[in-house]
């Protein structure tokens, strides 16, 4: 049985999605989840539910005394050492638990998986991998929040471990890669972007070129690398944009008796389409580069979207991430070097150390 832990103590709505969520999961998945928080508000809402599905030898308990708020910097989160990710992360370290859910503060997440877990080499500075629908299928968007500041060989690594997230876990045999930026060029772009596609080339992965941002939605790549910065100002537009139709379709078709006719008419079609583009399907995004499994949620999470985390935590142990992941790297690198690419560590990867030295 898979084990996961989920910290109900970081969303923005209480630990009440988090209970629901994990509830609905151990009834559909085969999986032990361990609720940690402040245990008087988790059994607040667990008491009556867990005895009424049945639940009781699915679901743990573990009390945190120390809360990690939003506004928190990852150093100030790093001496919360009896907060619900702190004690989530040593769970797995010492092998009681499988993988992290969290919906919380995502620098607290980020430094608490690296001073816990470490990074699999020659990853520094790990990466947000979010899955964005396109007409066809799913995209991978990496990064889309974890590293703001990127260098061309961290590009590089992002592009390799949204490869194999896109391999493993999307089934895409030889995930085909693009570059986001402002032209297909590879002449195009800000220097980051000209020198990352430079390399990009002799990965010998499936490197397709340059993409600018509307052929994210367009379903010719598998895989959207960019940094930090850009990915998750993609992110939050996709997020409001897909909100902003929903809610204007809705609008006009209530605006007369005959668009209410019609909108009833193909209302099937509209709730599938917004099931698509809708992030509660997601659940999460997971944290590549660590030694570990941690799915990041979104703070607003509902039940719905606490149980998809808890399948996509669950997909990564079946599909042991970490290790294809680490696999993957090596042979990447590996080739290149033989070629004789530089590609190595620059001046700016500030390594882990330096996360548990300002703690």
């Amino acid at each position: 049985m898979i084990r996961i832990v989920v910290d109900c103590d970081g969303g923005d709505r209480g630990p009440r999605p988090c209970v629901e969520g994990a509830l609905e999961a151990c009834r559909r998945f085969n999986l032990h989840v361990t609720l940690v928080g402040k245990e008087r508000n988790i059994r607040r809402f667990l008491s009556r539910k867990l005895a009424r599905k049945g639940m009781e030898s699915r679901i743990s308990v573990v009390d945190a005394t120390e809360t990690i708020t939003m506004s928190d910097s990852p150093s100030e989160s790093l001496r919360k050492r009896r907060s619900a990710i702190a004690i989530a992360c040593k769970m797995v370290k010492d092998g009681e638990a499988d993988a992290i859910v969290s919906p919380g503060n995502t620098g607290a997440v980020l430094a608490h998986s690296l001073l816990s877990w470490r990074t699999i080499p020659p990853i520094k500075k790990p990466a947000i991998a979010t899955l964005l629908p396109t007409r066809h299928d799913r995209v991978v968007v990496i990064d889309s929040g974890a590293v703001v500041d990127c260098k061309p060989h961290q590009l590089v690594n992002f592009a390799i471990m949204g490869s194999t997230y896109a391999r493993e876990v999307l089934g895409r045999a030889n995930p085909r890669i693009g570059l986001l930026s402002n032209g297909e060029e590879e002449s195009k772009g800000n220097e980051l972007t000209i020198q990352s596609h430079q390399l990009l080339k002799k990965t010998g992965l499936n490197f397709v070129g340059n993409a600018e941002g509307r052929d994210i939605f367009g379903g010719e790549f598998d895989v959207i690398v960019c940094d930090g910065f850009v990915g998750n100002v993609v992110l939050k537009t996709s997020e409001g944009l897909a909100k902003t139709i929903t809610e204007l379709i809705a609008r006009e078709a209530r605006a007369s008796i005959p668009t209410t006719i019609g909108g009833a008419l193909i209302y099937p079609a509209i709730r599938r389409v917004k099931r698509r583009t809708d992030y509660d399907e997601a659940g999460g995004a997971p944290l590549m580069g660590v030694n570990g499994i941690c799915i990041i949620s979104h703070g607003s999470s509902n039940a719905k979207a606490i149980m998809n985390a808890l399948r996509v935590a669950a997909e990564g142990v079946i599909r042991h991430l970490p290790e294809r992941v680490a696999e993957d790297l090596q042979t990447v690198h590996s080739r290149m070097e033989a070629e004789g690419v530089s590609h190595g560590v620059v001046m700016g990867d500030a390594p882990p150390e330096e996360a548990e030295k300002k703690a």
